[in-house]
């Protein structure tokens, strides 16, 4: 199926606007490695981006479920598939870019992904992608039936890779890495909430999600700094108590997350949006009708 199509085959504009979101960050870190030939610097860059972007449109897949149930918009779930199946093509890139820069040495690229961890783990977690690509498409989900949901299971320890990958790659600063890892924290949140059973469209649910978020990434940011660097890790926790400019990642996980809170009275049967109506329908000219004389 063409990924500008819905289910029924029909041209959806909302799938073709995901379909080119998701193509724009890969052109632009592509053209300069393009334009320049493959040189060193742009393949480099392209290979840290691509990595990037792996993570943000596989954390953006996990957000299009709790995204739904918060705002009861059932469209969201046409493009799930679509942005998950994005997030293996960016570590396709990732893993092509990084193999550009051995010089397609296969044999070297082989033994750095054996000898070095962080390259292991990276490679199981494309690989683990490669698996969900190939088992993301309605005949796999017939042929597999019940077992097809659990392997898809397999999304959450695949983006715990992910995130340490990206911690043990960025070595001295983490804060990239810090924001993702604090991002799944809170998408895992919403799914322990919807597990329980507990209201998830509820203002009060959604911000004791956001603090827990914030918190448990100014937590993970200060293990990293204490355990793994000699960087004093209370100057780090200090700076996440205060408001600066760039916001640490506790502070940008507890904003983005407090952006639900005004979601979701815009949903569907929300609040917000039956007054944005009423608002809307009061604002509209009735027709003026003449007297006649």
């Amino acid at each position: 199926m063409y990924p500008w199509l819905d289910p029924s085959g029909r041209f959806s504009v909302f799938k073709l606007a995901v379909f080119i979101a998701l193509l724009v960050p890969g052109a632009l870190l592509l053209w300069p490695v393009i334009a320049q030939g493959g040189a060193t610097i742009p393949v480099k860059d392209a290979i840290l981006q691509s990595g990037d972007w792996t993570i943000r449109i596989l954390l953006i897949s996990l957000l299009i479920t709790p995204l739904r149930r918060i705002t009861r918009f059932s469209k969201l779930v046409q493009v799930r598939r679509q942005i998950g199946v994005g997030a293996f093509c960016y570590a396709i890139m990732h893993l092509c870019l990084y193999a550009i820069s051995q010089n397609l040495d296969l044999g070297r690229i082989a033994s750095e992904i054996v000898l070095r961890i962080y390259l292991t783990i990276g490679f199981v977690a494309v690989l683990g992608l490669a698996v969900l690509a190939a088992t993301s498409t309605k005949a796999a989900m017939r042929k597999l039936g019940a077992k097809w949901g659990r392997l898809h299971k397999l999304v959450y320890p695949i983006a715990v890779l992910g995130v340490i990958h990206f911690f043990l790659q960025s070595k001295v600063d983490v804060s990239e890495a810090t924001l993702m890892a604090g991002l799944f924290v809170a998408l895992m949140l919403y799914r322990f909430v919807h597990w329980r059973g507990w209201a998830l469209r509820s203002a009060s649910t959604l911000i004791v999600i956001a603090l827990v978020s914030g918190l448990t990434t100014a937590g993970i940011e200060y293990a990293w700094y204490a355990l793994a660097t000699g960087i004093p890790a209370d100057r780090v926790a200090a700076a996440n108590l205060e408001w600066m400019w760039p916001l640490r990642p506790a502070w940008n996980v507890l904003l983005v997350s407090l952006v639900m809170v005004v979601i979701y009275p815009f949903g569907r049967d929300g609040a917000g949006r039956a007054i944005m109506s009423n608002l809307a329908g009061s604002l509209r000219l009735k027709p003026q009708h003449s007297r006649g004389g």
